[in-house]
């Protein structure tokens, strides 16, 4: 019923037990809780956690009304969830190593609590008791009962004590192999040496290493060696992703890019074993809860139903663009081929990011650097608090940190502010790389919401946190476009539980069916694309010009120059998280052939051998059988874009559709009752048993 969230959605019960008042300017611990003024106070929060939960199971115990059971399990939710994903959030961020790894522990001991309750028969009994009184509750809390009850059952509860203590078993093996996954990203992402550092550009030296070696220096006219050895001076490039991006993206040095693409591509190689393990155990899973596969396990909940939908929905979206996406692989071979003179020459995937940043930046006259002097990070920050003070009709404040209650000295802390509903909830934002934090863009949950009484209302606290990074010869922080895309991404899934008004947490803001989760996020990126925003923050960081259309044009026009390309790489994405997790066949196959044969089948270019791209696909856990929400989150902000926003997506009146119809509502109601609320039944289609989003509007968009 209770399990650790594939997003970071932290939570905090309804009777304030650890919060305390968010305006006090008083010493504290970490995000407010006193518990956490040092790293030892997560033994306490665990242990309070677990006092207060039992509490709570005693009272459900006696059989109250159905109201009553169903307030007290959110509670318990609340409690439990609060301290597991408060952990999560300082593991992932928190530069002590001490509050990390007490962090690590608190997570891992209520793990092995949830186990407890997920097998708890007295609330399991006291949750179908609510569900079959259905007439006694209200829309969202009958909604509630039914969803609780499906988690249990699909926790194994009404399995026999032996099989359940298996699931339990598979269960606490799962976390502990995809926690072994990242940690060995983390650990081992390879590097490779490069020598003389004239082979790197100068703009990427800050990101790297040097190092020296020793060379015997040759005397002119002569075979023999000198007698002075000379020091040559290199780079050491780690081939973490962000910087792994950015060399292959700008090292005009072929040899170079295939260095750090093989290598790169090639590590952890100890996840090859934690892969094949975690395939095994998620299999036998599923199939403990009678399922064929692991991706029917997890697809079952959501709107695509089964698997069978989904890689039905991604074959078809592959032919449709497969087309396209050839001419745009033959544009980009002959680009390569005049820039290098070799009329024969061939792409090769340690191409494929350096020839297109090419390609858009001279045929759209696009410089990035020209691009990035007009978002400043500031200024960005400056342009999401005019998107929902237009939008909301809401203002977002910068708030007092009280002493101890942040984890870094970059981190601020904002209000987001309603002129007639008072305060709806606070924001911390952690925007700048540091050694040792969460190396991508995510939005972590603190606090869900959750009505109280009919007075009270527990507001949403969420941490915004990306890896911008601080450049050594300047102390202004300007992004690229794409980062300014990712910053308005995450504050789509920031928004998204700030202006939830649910009546229990578990339905609180990105708690949704997972394959509807990522729409609001990608809904806001166009707002980072949309000329009409941006000439309201962008501005030229020394001389507070505004950014001139005719750049946003030829960006946009650079935005859709690969467009059935990178279509084409999200659906192999999805295929690869679909196949991984479907119907094993029975003798062990070879994942990494596996994975070579879906790139050729699914993309126009060829798979570098000898490299194990998979290996480092974190997403296979957080969204194992789920990465194909991408996609269908990517086709529904498109018609919702086009049919509600794009004619006055700044509107007060559009702003209040968003909130009324989707945003206010997180998972209480039916997702497709929403889409088709919010946009109209065309949104979406039915196939067979499951939905699928309709892709008319996205390939109207993207000219495929």
């Amino acid at each position: 019923m209770w399990k650790l969230t594939s997003r970071f959605r932290p939570h905090i019960n309804s009777t304030s037990w650890l919060i305390r008042h968010f305006s006090s300017g008083e010493a504290t611990g970490l995000y407010g809780f006193d518990h956490l003024k040092t790293a030892k106070g997560f033994q306490r929060f665990v242990a309070d956690a677990i006092e207060r939960s039992g509490e709570l199971v005693s009272y459900i115990s006696g059989m109250p009304s159905s109201p009553e059971i169903i307030k007290a399990m959110d509670e318990i939710s609340d409690t439990v969830c609060c301290v597991v994903d408060s952990a999560e959030l300082c593991r992932q961020t928190h530069p002590d190593r001490e509050f990390v790894e007490a962090a690590h522990k608190a997570a891992i001991d209520m793990n092995d609590y949830l186990h407890q309750l997920n097998t708890n028969h007295t609330l399991y009994a006291a949750v179908r008791k609510a569900e079959l009184d259905c007439n006694l509750l209200t829309e969202e809390a009958s909604r509630t009962a039914h969803h609780l009850r499906m988690d249990f059952e699909r926790g194994g509860i009404h399995l026999d004590p032996e099989k359940l203590d298996k699931v339990n078993n598979l269960t606490t093996n799962i976390f502990q192999l995809c926690s072994e996954f990242s940690e060995n990203i983390a650990d081992d992402p390879g590097h490779v040496d490069i020598f003389p550092v004239s082979r790197i550009p100068r703009h990427l030296h800050h990101l790297l290493s040097p190092i020296y070696r020793f060379t015997s220096g040759g005397l002119k006219g002569s075979n023999r060696s000198s007698a002075h050895p000379s020091k040559q001076k290199g780079f050491r490039i780690p081939t973490d992703q962000r910087t792994l991006s950015s060399v292959l993206q700008w090292t005009s040095d072929e040899e170079v890019r295939k260095m750090v693409y093989v290598q790169g591509n090639s590590v952890p190689h100890a996840n090859h074993s934690v892969l094949e393990k975690l395939i095994a155990s998620r299999h036998e899973l599923a199939q403990m809860m009678e399922c064929n596969s692991y991706a029917e396990f997890m697809v079952e909940p959501n709107l695509a139903k089964s698997p069978k939908v989904v890689t039905s929905f991604l074959q078809e979206l592959s032919k449709t663009v497969k087309p396209k996406a050839d001419q745009e692989f033959i544009a980009i071979r002959d680009f390569k081929r005049e820039k290098c003179g070799d009329k024969s020459a061939e792409l090769e995937p340690w191409d494929e990011t350096y020839y297109t940043s090419l390609m858009k930046s001279s045929v759209n006259d696009v410089d990035t650097a020209v691009v990035a002097s007009y978002f400043p990070l500031p200024q960005c920050i400056e342009g999401l608090k005019v998107l929902v003070e237009s939008l909301f009709g809401a203002t977002f404040h910068t708030v007092p940190l009280a002493p101890g209650e942040s984890w870094h000295p970059d981190v601020i802390k904002m209000s987001l502010h309603h002129p007639e509903e008072g305060d709806l909830g606070y924001l911390y934002l952690d925007l700048y790389s540091r050694k040792g934090k969460y190396p991508g863009c995510a939005s972590f949950a603190i606090k869900g919401g959750r009505k109280i009484s009919d007075t009270e209302y527990q507001l949403p606290v969420l941490a915004l946190v990306c890896n911008f990074s601080r450049p050594r010869d300047s102390s202004v922080v300007k992004l690229n476009h794409s980062e300014v895309e990712v910053l308005f991404h995450e504050f789509g899934h920031a928004l998204h539980s700030l202006l939830s008004r649910t009546d229990y947490q578990h339905f609180s803001g990105t708690r949704v069916a997972l394959d509807l989760a990522e729409m609001p996020s990608n809904l806001f990126e166009y707002y980072a694309w949309d000329y009409r925003l941006l000439k309201r923050f962008a501005r030229h960081y020394s001389t507070g010009e505004t950014i001139p259309e005719k750049l946003v044009n030829s960006l946009q026009g650079a935005r859709n120059m690969f467009a059935a390309t990178e279509m084409q790489r999200q659906v192999f994405y999805a295929l690869i998280d679909q196949m991984l997790f479907g119907e094993q066949p029975e003798t062990l196959r070879n994942v990494s052939q596996l994975v070579a044969e879906l790139k050729r089948e699914h993309t126009s270019w060829n798979h570098g051998e000898g490299t194990h791209w998979h290996i480092r696909f974190s997403h296979l856990l957080n969204y194992g059988a789920g990465y194909y929400s991408y996609i269908y989150a990517k086709c529904f902000a498109s018609t919702i874009w086009q049919s509600v926003c794009e004619e006055d997506p700044l509107s007060l009146s559009t702003g209040t559709l968003l909130r009324e119809k989707f945003f206010k509502h997180g998972g209480a109601k039916d997702p497709a009752e929403l889409l088709k609320d919010l946009a109209g039944k065309e949104i979406i289609g039915v196939h067979g048993e499951g939905i699928v989003p309709a892709t008319t509007c996205l390939l109207n968009e993207l000219k495929l």
